[in-house]
C-alpha cells in the first residue's frame, strides 16, 4: 500500500518543523500522529458515521483530529457515502490517485504540458505522486505514462531521449520531496494561456 506519512493537516510538514503560519505551528509531532491513528484506528476496524468517531479517541475530539479528518478526506484516502467514514483499500487508492481529479492537477494532467512550462509539469507531477504514496517505481511508470498519453512527449521540447529519461532526471524531487502546487499552478497558467 503506498505509504503514509501523517503530515501536519494544515502546512504538510512531516515533523515539528512546521510552517511559520500553520494552525498547528508548536504542535508535538506525537500529538499530530495520535490524531492521525486515532481516526486511523477506528476506521481500521471498518466503516463509521463521523460522531463514532468522536467517541473512539483516545482522550477529547480536537481541532487537529478534525484538521486530520478533513486531510484524510482530501488526500482521498477516507471516503463517505451516506455519512459513513471508510477507508479506500489499497488497490482502491491507487485507481484513484492514478488520475488527478482537483485543480490545478486534473488540468494539467488532462490537458498534458506545453512547451513553456515542461519543467514546472513534471516537476509537479512526479510531486504530487510522491505526496500521495506511490513508490519511485510508480511514480516513474505514472509520469513516463501521463507524458505519452496527454500527448506532452509528442509535441515535443524536451531534450532526454523519452520519457522514462526524463523522470530519472528529476528524480532529485521525488526524493526530496518537494510540494507540487506551486509549480502545477504555473503550469495550468503556462497551458491555459496555450488553449487559449
Amino acid at each position: 500500500m503506498p505509504q503514509f506519512d501523517y503530515p501536519c493537516p494544515d502546512c504538510r510538514a512531516t515533523n515539528s518543523l512546521h510552517d511559520a503560519d500553520c494552525e498547528f505551528e508548536g504542535t508535538p509531532w506525537p500529538d499530530v500522529e495520535k490524531a492521525y491513528t486515532d481516526i486511523v484506528a477506528r476506521l481500521t476496524a471498518g466503516p463509521t458515521e463521523e460522531p463514532a468517531l468522536y467517541d473512539a479517541v483516545d482522550g477529547e475530539w480536537d481541532a487537529l483530529h478534525r484538521a486530520a479528518l478533513d486531510r484524510l478526506q482530501r488526500d482521498e484516502r477516507v471516503t463517505e457515502r451516506n455519512d459513513v467514514l471508510r477507508l479506500r483499500t489499497a488497490s482502491e487508492f491507487r485507481e484513484q490517485v492514478s488520475e488527478p481529479t482537483r485543480e490545478p492537477m486534473r488540468t494539467l494532467y488532462r490537458t498534458g504540458s506545453v512547451p513553456g512550462c515542461h519543467d514546472n509539469a513534471v516537476f509537479a507531477m512526479i510531486a504530487w505522486y510522491e505526496m500521495v504514496g506511490l513508490s519511485w517505481s510508480e511514480t516513474r511508470e505514472n509520469v513516463a505514462e501521463w507524458l505519452r498519453d496527454s500527448g506532452a512527449w509528442a509535441r515535443g521540447g524536451f531534450e532526454e531521449s523519452s520519457p522514462e529519461a526524463l523522470v530519472d532526471a528529476k528524480r532529485h524531487v521525488y526524493e526530496a520531496g518537494y510540494g507540487w502546487k506551486e509549480k502545477a499552478q504555473a503550469a495550468k497558467r503556462v497551458i491555459d494561456r496555450h488553449r487559449g
